[in-house]
């Protein structure tokens, strides 16, 4: 191989090595840094602290309309096929529009957050869907299959009722359950959590009434999830893929804190 080929490539293999350690000191130095985030969606586009992955192109839009507060809020809608992803021994055929916190803002175990944000169901939005689910919070897996593979705390709307479900490796548990009409309205919700195998807890409130008050294991404890259990964060809508016209929903004033060692109310 030619010399100058070889010093490119070792300028290369430098350069790629830097930007590891770089990436590596970054993500060490957000785990120290107190988490203290605020979006209103006042911006046309969506800022740093969200991932679009789970979003079709166009599904997230400024709405001026349906505000909760400022000047504007932010439209989801999911279209049929909108990030379908395939049947499996976890469930029917899915599709989604929805906000996930960006990587770096990932919360870890063992440490108490405060997640707050509105979300507006319209009037039109189905009461017959079999699986709606509107926000959740997610384990972070790095093996290939882990099981089970579902959120470890929802907020769903299904047959007419609002449910806040959690589930470990026991099984799924209903937390709160309602059949009120909670559509055409703005629903504030505001959830201090703490993920953890055995210390964990999970105290909502819904427009200011404690909807829930729980202690005990909140994240899973078996094969496949890393020892460091980092959750995140996704809101909007996912759905069964069943061939459903296009549905929407608005979400404004989005907040997450960490709060300090000696707790947060």
């Amino acid at each position: 191989m030619p010399p100058v080929k070889i010093r490119i490539m070792r300028v290369l293999a430098l350069s790629a090595a830097i930007a590891v350690l770089l990436l590596t000191a970054l993500f060490a130095a957000s785990r120290l840094i107190p988490l203290h985030v605020y979006d209103g969606f006042e911006s046309s586009t969506l800022s740093w602290r969200w991932i679009t992955l789970r979003l079709a192109p166009g599904a997230a839009q400024p709405e001026q309309q349906i505000v909760r507060a400022g000047r504007q809020a932010l439209a989801l809608t999911v279209h049929s096929g909108d990030r379908h992803e395939d049947s499996s021994d976890t469930g029917i055929a899915t599709e989604r529009a929805e906000l996930m916190e960006s990587w770096w803002l990932f919360s870890r175990t063992g440490h108490t957050y405060v997640y707050s944000w509105s979300l507006f169901l319209p009037n039109d939005l189905p009461q017959n869907a079999q699986r709606l689910v509107i926000a959740q919070w997610r384990q972070v897996c790095e093996a290939r299959r882990c099981r089970p593979d579902n959120p470890i705390l929802a907020i769903r709307y299904q047959q007419g009722q609002l449910l806040v479900t959690r589930q470990d490796d026991q099984g799924r548990s209903i937390l709160y359950q309602s059949s009120e009409d909670y559509r055409g309205k703005w629903l504030d919700f505001r959830f201090v959590t703490r993920f953890d195998a055995q210390q964990g807890r999970i105290d909502a409130t819904l427009n200011g009434s404690p909807i829930v008050h729980y202690q005990g294991p909140t994240v899973f404890d078996t094969l496949g999830y890393p020892a460091h259990g980092l959750v995140y964060f996704k809101t909007g809508l996912y759905r069964d893929a069943l061939g459903n016209p296009p549905w929407t929903l608005y979400v404004d004033e989005y907040r997450k804190d960490q709060c300090p060692n000696e707790g947060c109310e």
